[in-house]
């Protein structure tokens, strides 16, 4: 069965996003690129960080990770990425609302799936084959898999920031065990990776 790795760029006080998300503010109401610097400006310092993120045999995000669009599907939104996203393998969207899959280049190809979490993870290990599942974000979904002990892996982005307010990624998860796994000093984050005990 493939493994289950969440990856989240987070603030030295756990948050993930702010509250508020438009789409000319994807991150909502926190100082644009203030988690995701290491990734934008000094890629070079990461690249196996960057890898595993990009090497899922599929993807698994919640709608706001998406979007901005809220309720009904309206529009033709195609998610942030433009026509070729990064992730060329299925990725599997949670949203309350139906909506036909949507192919991009590249291979990827979202699927929208309103029946759960669970259900979710059971279609996304089945495209995987051997290779990883990633819980891609946004915070409430990558708490979500946490709360429900679905998660094999924790992989943080740590920004050296202090943000105060936004959303916690690990609000009213625990409690839960991890085991370090590894530690790694960046000049704009610090790479953690933990083991979820069962």
């Amino acid at each position: 069965m493939s493994s289950v790795i969440a990856t989240m760029s987070i603030s030295l006080d756990g948050i993930g996003a702010g509250a508020d998300q438009t789409e000319q503010r994807p991150m909502g109401d926190i100082p644009d690129g203030s988690l995701h610097r290491w990734m934008m400006e000094t890629p070079e310092e990461s690249p196996e960080e960057i890898d595993a993120i990009v090497s899922a045999g599929a993807y698994i995000m919640g709608r706001n990770m998406f979007g901005p669009v809220r309720g009904e599907w309206s529009g033709d939104w195609r998610g942030w990425w433009g026509p070729n996203p990064p992730y060329h393998r299925p990725v599997f969207v949670l949203t309350h609302h139906p909506r036909e899959p949507l192919e991009m280049d590249g291979g990827t190809t979202f699927h929208f799936v309103t029946d759960g979490i669970e259900a979710a993870l059971e279609r996304a290990r089945a495209a995987a084959g051997d290779l990883p599942v990633h819980v891609a974000g946004g915070v409430s979904t990558t708490n979500a898999y946490l709360k429900a002990g679905l998660i094999d892996e924790l992989s943080l982005q740590i920004a050296p920031v202090v943000l105060g307010r936004g959303l916690r990624l690990l609000d009213g998860v625990g409690p839960i065990e991890l085991e370090p796994v590894s530690a790694r000093a960046v000049s704009l984050a610090t790479h953690v990776r933990f083991r979820v005990l069962r």
